[in-house]
């Protein structure tokens, strides 16, 4: 079964950075897209940002300028730069992609999540 494997979460001073990656744990399975989310205590996930297969970035307009998500095909993994983190970027993060298996077919899949807690 493959899996989207996370890294990189912990704690960090407002202000400081931090890096997730998101590495796929078959080599056969290719990323598509790929998104974060986020999920805070008491609310909704909701998208962080995301790199469509060309490279195309989206981001929420909370982490515009701060947060900066890539791809590194050859790794098939995903990273996601978070500078000047706020308190209320505390949240758990989720990778998010739609994986090409090696017959051509695509499905969607989530990592198990990683814990990003800011402090003031």
């Amino acid at each position: 079964q493959v899996q989207l494997v996370e890294s990189g979460g912990g704690l960090v001073q407002a202000g400081g950075s931090l890096r997730l990656s998101c590495a796929v744990s078959w080599s056969m399975f290719s990323i598509n897209a790929a998104g974060w989310y986020r999920q805070a205590p008491g609310k909704q996930r909701e998208l962080v940002a995301q790199v469509t297969f060309i490279g195309r970035t989206i981001y929420a307009d909370s982490v515009k300028g701060r947060f900066t998500i890539s791809r590194d095909n050859a790794d098939n993994t995903v990273y996601l730069q978070m500078n000047s983190l706020k308190p209320e970027d505390t949240a758990v993060y989720y990778c998010n992609a739609d994986l090409r298996d090696p017959t051509g077919l695509v499905n969607n899949y989530w990592g198990q999540g990683t814990q990003v807690t800011v402090s003031s």
